[in-house]
């Protein structure tokens, strides 16, 4: 039986993950789960699964925790040192669930530690992709992807030489304004933004769908999880969102992994690896389908893809200093603060401003942490020139959508 740890339980990941897990008792027991401020729900999760570890957000969180469990026979921790706590509890998979810079600490914990994570956290790599892999190298640690473009990758991959590689190519559905006019994307709501076609996620990841941002992050991914040059990663926007992603090996053939969208499909994969699970769901039709549509994403339209570019030619540690500036944006966006186009016009300013600084390499956690925390302030002081008198403000939706 495997012993599995659920960072960002109460998410959309996290919630999955323990989908799949209870369908297996069999096969997995959960020892540590870590959340933020869904409190009611952690609770839920823990009298159902009965954790020997459980982190919340802060100390105010971890008293109504342990109020709403009346005693129950679990170890409650609170803040970074609970969550590095949960990653490193005694585990055959860490499942990094978390969304944002928040997942950083704790997964390259359970790297050092030398743990299976199965990662859906893409900021861990993204901010800190070479020194999450050198962690992985020394200890021993395996890295399985949960994101189904990157699970699509590793299976396509499976049993076939690297050298043999031309490239990999993610697919993007789009998000909701793949057909719409630049002048009508400027104007967009926060509603019309979450309301992406084809997966239900936290309003962040669906924000970053939104912008194509989502895909340039999985861009900046793929670099480090596969160990490719930026040239050797390609986007095809694909509306449909069957074919998850594909690889083209040198003699022109490509393999490509297809699926209804399903997030349940590689969490299992990542929690069962190299074995896979006979899950319930439903199965792909090939015929009912009919036709499958793709197309070159545009660049004038959605230029956050083209900046996960920009961010991977400017140096180690660019790609934190876009992912910070992304975080603070979009924040600002669902906040109801700036206008949509804000998020890209910050995160390009944010990032000229970083690659114009002397070139530096990240040599540990504290050097990752000092980037984030530059452009983090580099974005709210362009978000403040964005700032409008009259621009319209709506009741703020977390930007961590629950996943923490």
């Amino acid at each position: 039986m495997k012993r599995v740890v659920v960072l960002g339980s109460t998410g959309s990941i996290g919630e999955q993950t323990l989908e799949v897990v209870a369908r297996f008792p069999e096969r997995f027991r959960v020892v540590a789960l870590a959340a933020g401020r869904s409190v009611a729900k952690l609770a839920a999760q823990v009298e159902r699964f009965r954790p020997e570890l459980v982190s919340v957000g802060d100390s105010a969180g971890a008293a109504e925790l342990r109020a709403a469990l009346g005693g129950a026979p679990v170890e409650i921790l609170h803040g970074d040192a609970g969550l590095e706590a949960a990653a490193l509890r005694d585990a055959d998979v860490v499942v990094a669930g978390l969304v944002g810079a928040v997942g950083l600490r704790p997964t390259l914990a359970a790297l050092r530690a030398g743990r299976r994570v199965a990662l859906a956290n893409k900021e861990v790599l993204v901010m800190a992709g070479a020194l999450a892999l050198r962690e992985a190298a020394r200890s021993g640690a395996e890295l399985l992807p949960v994101d189904s473009e990157h699970s699509a990758i590793f299976q396509a991959l499976a049993g076939q030489r690297r050298e043999d590689v031309a490239r990999v190519v993610l697919t993007a559905s789009g998000g909701p304004f793949r057909t719409w006019s630049a002048e009508r994307i400027a104007g967009a709501s926060r509603e019309e933004a979450l309301r992406h076609p084809n997966w239900s996620m936290g309003p962040k990841i669906t924000i970053d769908s939104a912008t194509l941002m989502n895909k340039g992050l999985e861009v900046i991914e793929a670099r480090w999880l596969f160990d490719l040059p930026p040239e050797q990663v390609g986007v095809v926007v694909h509306p449909e969102s069957i074919v998850h992603s594909l690889v083209e090996y040198v003699d022109g053939s490509v393999l490509a992994q297809l699926g209804l969208p399903d997030m349940r499909a590689p969490i299992a994969l990542a929690l069962a690896w190299p074995e896979r699970l006979p899950l319930a769901l439903p199965r792909l039709d090939l015929a009912a389908l009919g036709r499958l549509h793709f197309e070159e994403p545009d660049l004038a339209r959605f230029p956050c893809l083209s900046l996960a570019y920009a961010a991977l030619r400017g140096g180690e540690a660019a790609p934190a200093a876009l992912n910070a500036a992304n975080e603070v944006s979009v924040a600002a966006f669902l906040a109801g603060e700036v206008p949509l186009p804000a998020i890209a016009a910050t995160n390009a300013a944010v990032l000229d401003r970083f690659v114009a600084r002397p070139a530096a390499p990240l040599r540990d956690l504290e050097d990752v942490l000092a980037v984030d925390a530059w452009a983090r302030r580099a974005a709210r002081e362009r978000l403040a020139e964005e700032r409008a008198p009259a621009a319209p403000r709506a009741a703020a939706i977390s930007p961590m959508g629950g996943s923490v």
